[in-house]
């Protein structure tokens, strides 16, 4: 049965900083070209059959350093519109609102065209991408593995969407730059296979 990669792009300069990104469309940095590169290794020998990849530079780019062919774009894949926290840290918005969590509490409004989207919301979108790939993950109804390479807090929601879980569940499954995670099953049911893969260095720092 084909399995679901999940791709999360190599470093940019806000998400080493920690900062909330998701329309401003940060380039990699140069450690994060090298993440995205030290991919390779990693999709090598597997039977893609689908890519997506998100609308924002940084995802296109990451795709292409990890040597993954004829990517599509969705515009679904975008990353949690963070509304008025955008180029924010978690520890810049707690000095206002303390104990705050995205997960829980989601995000204020931002500039026109960014008012910020709920958990629930992201959710929507994430069931919407998890809806059309479904037939290519069925048993018997796929050629390949399918393969997106997104942004931190969309995938993490996606990934609690596919297992069944409610899209604040996206909370517990911290996810760093320049990493492939892979989702599969066991016994006809959708589970975690590997999570935060990479070659080479450690973990990274985890932001948006």
């Amino acid at each position: 049965m084909s399995e679901l990669l999940l791709i999360r792009h190599g470093e940019t300069a806000w998400s080493r900083d920690g900062r909330h990104t998701s329309w401003t469309d940060k380039p990699l940095t140069e450690r994060g070209e090298r993440e995205a590169g030290q991919l390779r290794p990693l999709l090598e020998g597997r039977n893609i059959g689908l890519v997506l990849v998100s609308p924002m530079a940084r995802a296109a780019r990451t795709a292409e350093l990890a040597g993954l062919k004829g990517a599509h774009t969705d515009p679904d894949l975008r990353e949690w519109d963070y509304g008025g926290y955008e180029g924010i840290t978690t520890a810049e918005i707690r000095r206002a609102r303390p104990g705050w969590f995205l997960f829980d509490d989601g995000v204020v409004p931002g500039p026109e065209g960014h008012p910020g989207e709920t958990p629930g919301q992201v959710g929507v979108r994430a069931d919407r991408v998890l809806a059309r790939i479904a037939p290519r993950l069925a048993e018997g109804g796929g050629d390949g593995d399918v393969v997106l390479v997104a942004h931190a807090h969309f995938l993490r929601v996606l990934t609690a969407r596919r297992l069944g879980l409610p899209p604040s569940a996206g909370a517990l499954f911290r996810l760093d730059t320049g990493t492939v995670s892979r989702i599969g099953t066991e016994h006809g049911r959708p589970a975690l296979v590997a999570w935060n893969g990479r070659v080479g260095a450690g973990a990274e720092r985890a932001g948006a």
